[in-house]
Parts: structure tokens; C-alpha cells; sequence
């Protein structure tokens, strides 16, 4: 998702962010309860740590990687360890190919409503307070209220979930799936992606505009706690420790919206059906699909874990599954 918010921000005017991500690893402030809930929901999901599985299956043989699209100079010895296996592969299937992220650019461009509303704008939609503490949030992150307030509800959300410091650090080097590609394409890999091009722009514009707006609350963080989040993902990343990841997200957004709990925890559940539950599953076809034995899948880290993760998943197929050194 921060892959998209890059490419679509691109599109847009020229804006001035935030340099420079400082933050706190938010692990270190954790009281004792939060850290039981945390060990208990590792507990509970199916692969919640590892960045690197190999999944057999007699011939077939699948190496799937966890990635993080945030540069990261940890990276570089990953990288490293990872090239004689990416180049040793017969495929390698990916969220999205540079090729296709280019398709994205295009219809962006040329086709304004993915992105902006087109008969009303979001003062119109929201109570005047809740734009003012929106249009804030929008402005602390270099976007001027009157551009925010022409965005889907949906994409704004999204684009306020990231600091507006990660902005140019995106800008310092390429994440982990662009890197994964690279070696593919220098190496003449065949490179497949797992799904449309437009998939996640379709899917949360399919969604009606006071859903988008309910969504649109869990986005709004002040840049300085954005920052913190920011940096205890990249930890956690690199700790291979994706369910305290995602479950302190959800713990985070709880104890900042001032809404009902279970309002919060539907909202929640909703992102995670589209963004991960109902693209794991039809990616898993995919990769089923793909007519070599040797395959690389390399996707968010996020989608490795759980009931309907990708290794699961395969599990689930017969594929025996070994965490592999990273």
C-alpha cells in the first residue's frame, strides 16, 4: 500500500515534506498487559514471524519472501544473501511489476477519479470540525487542505497513515521488492504479478462514500506518533516479527480514535478483508497456477501470516513448509 500512496503522491504537485524519519520503536513503551496481549496473539496466528520460507511440494519447490517497499539500508545484506536464490529461479511472482506499476502511473493520469472526487469534496461530506483535525493532519504532512479536500476519503486515508517524512525517505533507495525485481530482470527472470494492476484502486472505490469516510478516521495520526509507527514497522520487520507488527497497529488506532471499540474493531477488521484476506486467497491461484517448479513469491510481510497467509495457505496444499535463514 505504501507503494501505491508513492506512486499516486507522484502524480500530484510538487509538496514539501517532513525530512528525515525520528521516531521511537514503540515496543520499549509497551505496559505489561499490552505485551501479554501481544505474546497471545502470536500465539494464536499461523506463521506470525519468519521473512523467508521455503515450501516444497515433490518437484516444486517455492521460496517465499517477506518484503518491506521502505528503503532501508538493512537491507543491503538481505539483499546479498537473497541474489543467488532469486537468480537461480525459473519465476518470480510479485505484488505488482515494474511494468505494471508503470500501467498504474498511466491510469492515474488519465483518469482523475481513482484518485479525486468528482461532484463534491470532503467539506461537504464532514462536520466542520472533523475537516478542520483532517485538513491539519493533511497540512502537517505538506499537502494543502484544498488539495486534500478533492481526495477519495479512501486514498486520503491512506496517505495520512504515513508520516510525511517517509516521503523522502522513500526517495533514498528502493524497498526490498523493487531490489528482489531488479536482480530478476538483470538475471532475464520471467516476472509475473500476482494481480491487476488497478485492483486495490477498484476494490476500496467499489466502497460507498460514507464507508469511505468511517474509514477515513483510522488514518488520522499526528505526524510525530506516524513516525514512531513508521520505525517500530521497520524494527519489527527486521526483528521477523510481523503478528506484533499488525497487532500493534490495531492497538495503536484503538487507543487514538475516539469511537466506540467495536465500531473501531469492525473498521479494522474491513481494511484487513480487503487488503490482505481477500488478496492472499485469490493470489494463492496464482502462484498454484504458475507453470515452473522454482518459484520466488516475494509480497508484503504482512501476507505471510496468519490463517488466510500465504504460507498457510500453501500448507494447506500439501506444501511442506521450512523457515529459511534471512
Amino acid at each position: 500500500m505504501r507503494l501505491l500512496i508513492v506512486i499516486a503522491l507522484s502524480l500530484l504537485p510538487q509538496m514539501t515534506l517532513a525530512a528525515g524519519c525520528v521516531g521511537s520503536d514503540l515496543r520499549t513503551q509497551l505496559e505489561p498487559d499490552q505485551i501479554a496481549a501481544l505474546a497471545a496473539a502470536e500465539a494464536e496466528t499461523p506463521f506470525a514471524n519468519g521473512n523467508h520460507w521455503r515450501a516444497t511440494r515433490g518437484e516444486r519447490v517455492i521460496h517465499v519472501i517477506g518484503t518491506v517497499h521502505i528503503p532501508d539500508p538493512r537491507l543491503d545484506p538481505v539483499s546479498a544473501k537473497l541474489a543467488p536464490l532469486i537468480t537461480a529461479a525459473d519465476r518470480l511472482l510479485v505484488e505488482a511489476t515494474a511494468e505494471d506499476r508503470k500501467l498504474l502511473e498511466q491510469n492515474l493520469t488519465s483518469d482523475s477519479s481513482f484518485l479525486l472526487l468528482q461532484d463534491t469534496t470532503l467539506p461537504e461530506l464532514m462536520e466542520e470540525e472533523d475537516w478542520q483535525k483532517l485538513a491539519e493532519a493533511a497540512r502537517s504532512r505538506g499537502i494543502p487542505a484544498f488539495m486534500a479536500a478533492k481526495f477519495q476519503p479512501w486514498y486520503l486515508s491512506l496517505v495520512l497513515a504515513l508520516p510525511g517524512c517517509a516521503m523522502e525517505v522513500m526517495g533514498t533507495g528502493e524497498g526490498l521488492d523493487a531490489r528482489i525485481e531488479t536482480m530478476a530482470r538483470n538475471a532475464d527472470l520471467a516476472r509475473q504479478s500476482l494481480e491487476p494492476f488497478d485492483t486495490v484502486f477498484k476494490m476500496f472505490n467499489e466502497d460507498p462514500l460514507d464507508e469511505q469516510l468511517r474509514m477515513l478516521q483510522l488514518g488520522i495520526f499526528p505526524e510525530e506518533t506516524g513516525a514512531d509507527l513508521l520505525v517500530t514497522t521497520l524494527n519489527s520487520y527486521f526483528d521477523q516479527a510481523h503478528s506484533d507488527s499488525w497487532q500493534l497497529s490495531r492497538m495503536l488506532t484503538l487507543a487514538h480514535l475516539d469511537l466506540p471499540e467495536a465500531e473501531v474493531e469492525q473498521m479494522l477488521t474491513e481494511m484487513e478483508e480487503k487488503l490482505l484476506i481477500r488478496r492472499n486467497l485469490a493470489w494463492i491461484d496464482v502462484i498454484e497456477d504458475a507453470p515452473e517448479d522454482r518459484l520466488v513469491v516475494a509480497v508484503g510481510a504482512a501476507h505471510l501470516m496468519g490463517e488466510s497467509g500465504i504460507l498457510n495457505q500453501l500448507q494447506s496444499r500439501g506444501y511442506t513448509l521450512e523457515r529459511q535463514e534471512f
